[in-house]
């Protein structure tokens, strides 16, 4: 049997596997044609796309106890600064792929608006009453900072406690508010009007012309993420503390589907949801993937199958960069446009209508414009973990 080594192969392996998957849902050829298991669901319920985000924020919160271990969980000027730094660096990097997206695409739009080239730059640039604020990149901002704070200034023991009465409450107010739908209406999108403002806001159009002013990875939905990063938080205590891998496998398969069911058996009377980040959504979610880091300890550190590996470990080491990397790459080739048979037509729309979906279809092109992203970005990652380039925010 293989013990541990001071640093488990397997949450680099899960770290990259997460962002793997989320670069691959986020880049189809087609917003039109994705198979069913790539899209996130609806509204309630979930599928294998609506489980990557979880995963990662899971993860983040079993590094932020092997992390902040080394600080004995002593909240000093020291821990806090680094904190505070890495958080708002994060936040700041979201906020501006987003300010570059919209500058990108309000250019375009400003296309054949007579205005000169200079003109429709300087209002692309400075239209900043219509950013988006919120996104992926500043929800792990937020509970990275909230989740670290609680985990060094609350003793471990009252963790759980605190991990209830977050659900619990979150649960409560979505239920007194009768806030389930998405609504304009709801708590949920209330709470978002009132911190960030509509033009702030994810927006989504109905097909009765009306807009549902709605943002996945809005305010509300930071507190039951900071209940997620806790569970995670949990499974990286149950790693640090227990040193035979095979125990490890038996304590998170353990914990795994204790909550696993908890989260189904709470989906009854509050349903599975990403978009709200639901109780249920956060404890099945934190289940699957307490589970599937077992699976991999098993398998990767237990039966030293390690060759499939690196692929995933090239992601696993330098997140954070490669996500952002990817997210440039697609501003890029989504907004870089040329004039063909007299249109505005973007490289992104040119690749996938031209090249790839009269060859391979609609759905199949597509997922293999996803699989040739991800590729290219593992290629960029794989340069940096050869190289031993660790890249830290």
């Amino acid at each position: 049997m293989k013990q541990a080594n001071s640093r488990l192969l397997s949450l680099d392996v899960m770290r990259g596997i997460t962002i793997a998957g989320m670069i691959l849902v986020n880049n189809p050829g087609s917003d039109h044609s994705i198979y069913v298991p790539l899209e996130h669901s609806l509204w309630n319920g979930i599928t294998p796309t609506d489980l990557v985000f979880p995963f990662f924020i899971f993860i983040m919160g079993a590094s932020m106890f092997l992390s902040y271990k080394k600080f004995e969980f002593k909240f000093t000027r020291l821990t806090f600064t680094k904190l505070l730094r890495r958080s708002v660096l994060l936040f700041l990097i979201g906020l501006a792929l987003n300010w570059l997206g919209h500058t990108y695409g309000t250019f375009n739009e400003l296309h054949s608006s007579g205005l000169s080239f200079v003109d429709k730059l300087w209002q692309a640039t400075t239209d900043f009453e219509n950013v988006r604020i919120l996104g992926v990149l500043q929800r792990l901002a937020l509970v990275s900072f909230f989740g670290s704070l609680l985990v060094l200034l609350v003793h471990v023991k009252r963790i759980p406690f605190l991990i209830g009465f977050i659900l619990l409450f979150y649960w409560i107010l979505i239920a007194l508010t009768n806030s389930y739908a998405e609504t304009n209406d709801s708590i949920v999108a209330i709470i978002d009007r009132f911190v960030l403002g509509t033009s702030h806001m994810y927006s989504e159009g109905l097909s009765d012309g009306s807009i549902i002013h709605f943002d996945p990875e809005g305010v509300i939905g930071v507190l039951p993420s900071i209940a997620h990063v806790l569970l995670g938080f949990l499974a990286g205590k149950m790693i640090a503390e227990t040193k035979d891998n095979n125990l490890r496998i038996q304590k998170l398969f353990v914990f795994g589907t204790i909550i696993m069911f908890l989260g189904f058996m709470l989906s009854y009377g509050f349903p599975i949801n990403k978009k709200i980040w639901s109780s249920s959504y956060v404890l099945s979610t934190s289940g699957l993937a307490a589970l599937l880091l077992g699976i991999l300890i098993w398998f990767i550190d237990i039966k030293g199958n390690r060759r499939w590996s690196v692929f995933f470990e090239s992601f696993g080491v330098n997140p954070m960069f490669i996500y952002v990397v990817a997210y440039l790459m697609n501003i890029l080739i989504g907004n870089i446009a040329f004039i063909n048979q007299g249109q505005l037509v973007s490289v992104y729309s040119y690749v996938n209508t031209e090249w790839i979906a009269p060859v391979f279809g609609d759905y199949f092109g597509s997922l293999l414009y996803a699989l040739l992203f991800v590729g290219i970005s593992w290629m960029i990652g794989n340069v940096l973990y050869k190289k031993k380039i660790y890249i830290k925010l």
